[in-house]
């Protein structure tokens, strides 16, 4: 015997729906991303155009510190191993090791910003802040920009553990920590960038 059965479009909707919204939000965090590159672009022409404008100001060699810089980039760089840890728990719905994960990647982001804060204190506090020269001022709104986008990742990683805790490995969560991975190796590739082009070829200048 058959029988006919009447697919509603609600019925596909409700089947398809998350799924569509869940690669719309992807797909507009990559905008997001394009978007930040123009920005990073601009600055990084912004340095090389006014590297050698120091005035009476010193040089990146003679204020850079390769040893904060090279922590730096190890607790950066060890963030998003531990970020790459938290997908493969989320993909096994593990709640507690995707904040263990999430735990561990905020410290090393946050220990990254501890070490910036205090380098920019350093250097302020003698004599070379942004106002110094040119030189100085793109460097500053450069390193800060990116730090500023790191403090975003730790609110956003914050937000998460607590949506994760209280909810658990929902569909949306999973969408979210999607995009939050996009975000955080974003930024390290960006870090990349800065770390060779003002720190050491500042430093071989």
């Amino acid at each position: 015997m058959l029988t006919n059965t009447l697919i509603t479009p609600n019925a596909v909707q409700e089947k398809h729906g998350n799924h569509d919204i869940g690669e719309i939000k992807v797909f507009g965090m990559w905008i997001y991303l394009m978007s930040d590159c123009i920005l990073f672009a601009c600055l990084f022409a912004t340095y090389a155009v006014l590297v050698n404008g120091i005035a009476s100001g010193p040089s990146g060699k003679e204020i850079f510190e390769l040893k904060f810089i090279l922590a730096e980039t190890f607790l950066l760089l060890c963030s998003s191993i531990t970020y790459g840890m938290t997908m493969c728990s989320m993909e096994k719905c593990k709640i507690g090791s995707v904040n263990i994960w999430l735990f561990i990647t905020f410290l090393f982001g946050f220990s990254f910003i501890a070490i910036e804060i205090y380098d920019f204190y350093s250097l302020i506090s003698k004599g070379f802040g942004p106002d110094s020269s040119a030189f100085l001022s793109a460097f500053f709104a450069l390193v800060a920009t990116h730090g500023l986008h790191v403090c975003i990742g730790l609110i956003w990683i914050t937000i998460m553990m607590i949506q994760v805790s209280q909810r658990g490995i929902t569909s949306n969560n999973k969408i979210s920590l999607k995009c939050l991975n996009l975000f955080w190796h974003f930024l390290d590739i960006i870090w990349i960038c800065v770390f060779t082009i003002v720190y050491l070829l500042g430093v071989m200048a």
